[in-house]
């Protein structure tokens, strides 16, 4: 192609000398034949790209139809089941809900319901017209130390950082949950003006950069924390541990996006890259963590405070309980987020291999709280890929007390899955800060969507709970989901994941499957030992086990 290409350029060539000798009007062919040649000739000699190199020009339609893949997939190819991250069918119910249209569907469900993994809800003959429900309950949020308690939708928009989405974003969603009455997680880029002016409920969220709250070294700032936490459209705060899109990995703001107006928000120094470390500096123990916690809610007034993590060493949440009971220190709530959230952009080994999924991590907290006999101080919200009533009841099934979604309320805004969100290139401005795509979001609109699109989904899981003869989500329970695992067996999430008696972390007999976690935990530190452990740490985990466990186990 190399020689060919020479051939044609040499052609073009000639035939432009020709036709301008001809006429000198025709020299004006060479704007269309000379940007082809000296592409041709730059491609022939430059040593990145060995395709364009030994196809000059041409080769260069690889990168435009890589570029056209994922929308003619979208559009073209792929079924209403089987996209990812999230499919038509998904996409559809949100869009439809979003805009108050016809969200019924025709002729059957379109899901194979004999496939492995599809799951249902036991419904009762003794259903309840939703009607006689309450079509917005709440849960309120607060433990027994805390003064401001606040009465929490069981649906509220999870962590977005203004930054990662546009200024009109972010004025959308907070409009939305003013005129929806719920919560808007802030994400950790800290408290902005467009979160401040609809007047929107906030959670303002705090990371490892401590942004909106830190000292110029980076370390947390308590008195710029209590300035920000005592106004009153802030009625939670979460401390960020991990989340799902990339637990246990930092960031960096590079100093281009660190303008005047960000520089402002996060308080960091305007044109300097600034860093989002992997853990935090203000403490290092789970004790400390708590003591942060307690430290927290007295500045903020009393109001609940919280943590969110993604589940990884099991063995650190259970150090976390232990710390609990020691300190009598417990957090109002705990965001379980899923290995599957991903609205934060991130290596792919994170966001593909790294962290719990959703189910099982609210499934285990919930356990373990239980076993520790928490629970009854602290409120579980469950964070990853919900977007649908049944989505919700299976949560909070599990044990969740209420749930937050991202990309569910992105699609409510117009999102599209162009998959662009970590390129500033948004075509319908939702995670942009180019001004000239963020135009296309028109705030006054799309905020009704987001809370057509709450209340909707909120109903559409009360709708639920009636089918199934319940009045409130706090009955749900475990027995009332059932997943196909395998073409011959159903179990009930109660057959997948069973409930342990409450209080049975606090001595011993521990159920078996604890066994591993409480000799490994300790509430001095998040890793105490490695996951080696001796018999002399099995006994001390639960002396009257009869079973006799090996070295390394």
């Amino acid at each position: 192609m190399r020689k060919a290409f020479v051939a044609i350029a040499a052609f073009l060539i000639t035939l432009n000398i020709m036709l301008g000798l001809y006429h000198p009007f025709l020299w004006w062919f060479f704007v269309l034949t000379g940007p082809f040649v000296i592409l041709g000739i730059y491609d022939l000699y430059q040593p990145k790209h060995s395709i364009v190199r030994n196809y000059p020009v041409f080769g260069r339609l690889r990168y435009f139809m890589e570029e056209l893949r994922p929308k003619v997939y979208q559009y073209f190819v792929e079924s209403d089941t089987n996209g990812t991250p999230y499919n038509r069918l998904n996409r559809s119910l949100i869009y439809q809900r979003a805009k108050k249209d016809n969200d019924t569907i025709p002729f059957g469900t379109q899901l194979n319901v004999y496939d492995n993994g599809y799951e249902w809800l036991s419904h009762s003959i003794a259903a309840i017209s939703h009607h006689d429900l309450n079509l917005d309950p709440r849960v309120l949020v607060g433990g027994p130390d805390c003064t401001i308690p606040y009465s929490a939708s069981i649906y509220n928009i999870s962590a977005m950082s203004f930054g990662s989405l546009s200024q009109n974003a972010i004025l959308a969603l907070n409009g939305g949950a003013k005129l929806g009455n719920f919560a808007h997680n802030t994400g950790e880029g800290g408290i902005s003006d467009y979160h401040r002016k609809p007047g929107g409920d906030l959670i303002w969220q705090i990371g490892t950069g401590y942004f909106g709250c830190r000292n110029d070294d980076g370390t947390f700032n308590y008195d710029a924390y209590a300035e920000r936490a005592k106004t009153d459209q802030v009625k939670m705060i979460e401390i960020k541990l991990s989340q799902g899109a990339k637990p246990g990995h930092g960031g960096m703001l590079p100093a281009k996006k660190v303008t005047a107006e960000v520089a402002r928000i996060r308080l960091v120094p305007e044109g300097k890259d600034v860093l989002s470390p992997p853990a935090h500096s203000a403490f290092n123990t789970p004790i400390g963590l708590l003591e942060f916690v307690k430290s927290l809610r007295d500045l903020s007034g009393g109001k609940p405070v919280g943590f969110k993590l993604c589940i990884g060493r099991k063995s650190e949440f259970y150090a976390i309980c232990k710390a609990m009971i020691e300190t009598g220190i417990y957090p109002d709530f705990i965001t379980v987020d899923g290995g599957e959230g991903g609205t934060g952009a991130a290596p792919q080994e994170f966001s593909n291999s790294v962290g719990m999924p959703l189910r099982e991590g609210v499934a285990f907290v919930y356990d373990v709280l239980t076993g520790f006999d928490l629970k009854r101080h602290i409120k579980i919200i469950a964070s990853g890929k919900v977007s649908s009533g049944f989505d919700l009841v299976k949560n909070i099934a599990l044990g969740a007390d209420m749930c937050n979604a991202a990309r569910g309320m992105m699609f409510a805004l117009g999102c599209i899955q162009a998959l662009e969100c970590n390129s500033n290139t948004c075509p319908t401005g939702v995670a942009t800060q180019d001004q000239s795509l963020m135009k296309g979001l028109v705030v006054e609109d799309k905020k009704v969507r987001v809370k057509n699109f709450h209340n909707l989904t909120v109903a559409s899981a009360v709708e639920l709970l009636g089918a199934a003869g319940l009045r409130e989500p706090h009955q749900l329970s475990r027995a009332y989901i059932n997943r196909r695992i395998s073409p011959s067996v159903i179990q009930s999430y109660l057959e997948t994941f069973p409930y342990i008696p409450a209080g049975s972390l606090l001595k011993t007999p521990y159920p078996s499957r604890f066994e591993l976690g409480m000799a490994l935990s300790s509430s001095a530190s998040f890793a105490p030992t490695d996951y080696k452990i001796s018999a002399v740490d099995y006994a001390h985990a639960n002396p009257y086990s009869d079973t006799m466990h090996d070295e390394g186990r």
